[in-house]
């Protein structure tokens, strides 16, 4: 359940008569009252004309016209919409009414038993929501006292939700990206839009901000997505903002709707962008231009950036959550058609994940930064292949990043992002899944044809180093796909088994949902293995070796695949 607040001055007679009108696009039917502050309030009904609705507005401006003009106070009307999640029930007009009683007795305007309170109706005129029409002066003459009403709405809507069985929505913490208002999603759905202008755009600033290395860029990138650009410029000729629209986006008059960066998010103002840039300045080490290098490097740096999210230094994990946000970002505008909208979905998904009170300084997040670069000047990568099997390592530990961002959140009390995080996980497995469809495969097959003495020995390293999950292990799909990296890793020279205490190292995973998919791109990333592996013919029984493992990047065991 969703309350918006907004606020104004004067009288209320403009407001009910959009609350009884068509609306904008003739969305508005049935209108009706659902509940007043006492309760026969005249309701002028869906054939509403002027006289009713001036009759009822001067019955709610009443307390505040009884003031001398020079007593009232500037702000006198309190608006407030009501709107159920769109896989709720229809209420009732009785369960309406309901919440009315308890959202105006929340925010102050109308306290339960108190006859001097605040003049309110609530009026319906479409299935899933309400409006709370109010005046802000008492009967007594006193203004309502409504101290942090927009939290305590808040808060009475996720009772509301408990007790009516609606869909539970997450308490925020007011860093959330600004929705977009219904006239806007109205205004989509008549172009034809997947989404609304405002979301759009909030994807297109995000998209030209990821691995950017400076402000040219950055608008550079913008202009090339068709996006269209004005910059606020001060006397001084420096430039202190910049606003967006999207091509063919009109208001009533003609004109471009322009949002500025601010008001697509609030780390997408100017000198927010300019801090996120300003802590990458140092020159950026040679470029990757080949597509799976980049992705391989991308799972470098995130795995190394994950360590923070399991120690006390909260800047630095908000830092490391705001940079692999640009991971995302650029894989998702570089995937090939087969994962491209999962990760788009993911991506959005994550933005939430990356703002909370803990706010980045970005000044230790410049390799995932430089990551997201290498990923969109590496270009495009293939489906297959080794573009396609990279994609698959870098998701894999993309999954393990929004597993341990949900933890992180969690525990901190950050129900929204947590909740994000979790969407974002899901959404990653469904583009793992497609990613890494052909390499397991090829895997499997490779593993499936070794020699019996090649697959006992995998499993005597899999149970020296995991003696309580290696019965599980063997009965995964993917258990042949891991014999057969095991053994191409024994074949080039590694230690089987410090290669799995490193892939492990000393974390639990046993409520993944497949532990072979995680060593095993745990293992060729470690190892330094191609990710597309070579065909069954090509591998050879492995020769035991003690031979170390060398120096190398490696992966934090925390469960990638674990179902929330």
């Amino acid at each position: 359940m969703i309350p918006k607040i907004t606020e104004g001055s004067g009288g209320t007679y403009g407001l009910i008569t959009y609350l009884y009108g068509p609306g904008k696009a003739n969305e508005h039917t049935d209108q009706h009252m659902v509940a007043s502050w006492n309760g026969f309030a005249p309701d002028p009904g869906p054939a509403a004309n002027r006289e009713a609705i001036t009759k009822l507005a001067r019955q709610l401006d009443l307390p505040v016209k009884s003031l001398p003009r020079g007593q009232r106070p500037k702000t006198t009307i309190w608006h407030c919409s009501v709107r159920t999640a769109a896989e709720d029930r229809p209420l009732t007009d009785a369960e309406w009414s309901a919440v009315a009683h308890r959202v105006v007795h929340a925010a102050g305007i109308a306290p339960e038993g108190d006859t001097k309170a605040c003049r309110w109706v609530a009026v319906r005129h479409a299935p899933d929501h309400i409006h709370i029409a109010a005046t802000l002066i008492r009967e007594d003459g006193r203004a309502a006292r409504r101290n942090f009403d927009r939290k305590a709405v808040q808060a009475e809507a996720r009772a509301i939700e408990k007790d009516f069985g609606l869909h539970e929505l997450h308490a925020g913490d007011g860093t959330a990206a600004k929705r977009a208002t219904s006239a806007e999603r109205r205004k989509a759905d008549r172009r034809g839009l997947d989404r609304p202008a405002r979301d759009q755009l909030r994807d297109a600033v995000r998209r030209a901000l990821a691995g950017a290395s400076t402000e040219e860029e950055f608008f550079r990138r913008l202009t090339a997505q068709g996006v269209r650009i004005t910059k606020r410029v001060a006397p001084s000729g420096d430039v202190t903002g910049f606003t967006v629209a999207l091509p063919g986006d009109r208001n009533r008059d003609g004109k471009p709707v322009w949002f500025s960066g601010s008001k697509l998010a609030p780390d997408l103002s100017l000198p927010r962008i300019r801090q996120r840039l300003a802590a990458d300045a140092a020159p950026p080490s040679s470029a990757i231009t080949e597509p799976a290098q980049a992705r391989r490097a991308g799972t470098t740096s995130t795995a190394d950036a994950l360590r923070s999210l399991k120690h006390d230094d909260d800047g630095e994990a908000a830092d490391h959550l705001v940079g692999i946000g640009e991971v995302l970002d650029a894989l998702a505008q570089t995937s090939p058609a087969n994962t491209r909208a999962e990760l788009q979905a993911a991506a959005r998904s994550f933005e939430r994940a990356t703002r909370s009170h803990i706010q980045a300084g970005n000044s230790h997040n410049q390799a995932l930064r430089r990551a997201a670069r290498n990923l969109v000047q590496s270009g495009p990568a293939l489906g297959k292949g080794e573009d396609g099997a990279a994609t698959a390592m870098l998701l894999s530990i993309l999954i393990t990043a929004a597993v341990m961002a949900a933890h992180w959140h969690a525990a901190r009390g950050h129900a929204q992002q947590a909740a994000a995080s979790r969407q974002t996980a899901t959404q990653l497995r469904a583009a793992y899944q497609a990613a890494a469809n052909v390499p397991l495969t090829t895997m499997r097959a490779t593993g499936q044809s070794l020699p019996a003495p090649a697959r006992h020995e995998a499993l005597a390293n899999i149970q020296a180093v995991l003696p309580n999950e290696a019965a599980r292990i063997q009965t995964e799909p993917n258990w042949p796909a891991l014999a057969a990296t095991l053994t191409e890793a024994a074949q080039t020279g590694h230690d089987p088994v410090a290669l799995l205490h490193r892939a492990v190292d000393t974390r639990e995973f046993t409520t993944a949902d497949s532990l072979s998919d995680i060593l095993l791109w745990r293992l060729r990333h470690a190892a330094n293995l191609p990710a597309a592996p070579p065909t069954a013919p090509q591998l050879k029984r492995p020769t035991p070796t003690s031979r170390p493992v060398p120096p190398g990047p490696s992966l934090p065991s925390q469960s990638a695949h674990r179902r929330r």
